[in-house]
């Protein structure tokens, strides 16, 4: 006799745990609403951008060019938007019960910084491969080193790795 899955009893709820893009979709909702009810409570305006890339949800607040209110949400250095993105994560894992890796981003900073570091990457592994002599970039965060690592593992004869501890932790380049 084979056997089939059983049906709920009407009126019972059945919540499957979504997966794949269905739950970054979540995590982004999520997110984007936790987002949503800050920017309301500081009174600041920002249009909430939700997308999946990567394999991870991404949230993005954007604003007037000129919108002085974000770039406080921005900080020194991004300061103040990795401390959002890991207060939306932690807002995701609370509501959805796992762990989200996703990214935020407020102005296009970490768009504009991603662009940044691709090139220094480029430019200090063409440097190396050229000079032949090891190049150590300034601290970073986690999200900084991997931009560089990724524009780094472009270049033919050089390879990267990250050196010391939290918060100091560093690329170097090398000559292969």
């Amino acid at each position: 006799m084979p056997t089939t899955a059983k049906e709920p009893a009407e009126g019972q709820d059945v919540q499957d745990k979504p997966s794949g893009e269905s739950l970054l979709i979540q995590e982004g909702d999520v997110a984007g609403d936790y987002l949503e009810r800050l920017l309301d409570i500081l009174d600041y305006d920002g249009d909430i951008d939700l997308d999946v890339e990567g394999g991870r949800a991404v949230v993005s607040i954007e604003g007037a060019d000129d919108d002085d209110e974000l770039q406080k949400l921005v900080g020194d250095k991004g300061a103040v938007l990795e401390s959002l993105q890991e207060l939306a994560r932690l807002a995701v894992q609370q509501q959805l019960g796992s762990r989200s890796r996703l990214m935020l981003d407020i102005a296009g900073w970490r768009r504009r910084r991603r662009d940044e570091l691709t090139e220094l990457g480029l430019e200090t592994a063409q440097e190396v491969r050229a000079s032949g002599e090891s190049a150590r970039l300034r601290p970073m965060t986690p999200f900084e080193r991997k931009v560089v690592h990724d524009a780094v593992a472009t270049v033919k004869g050089v390879v990267s790795e990250s050196e010391g501890e939290e918060p100091r932790r560093q690329v170097v380049v090398h000559k292969k």
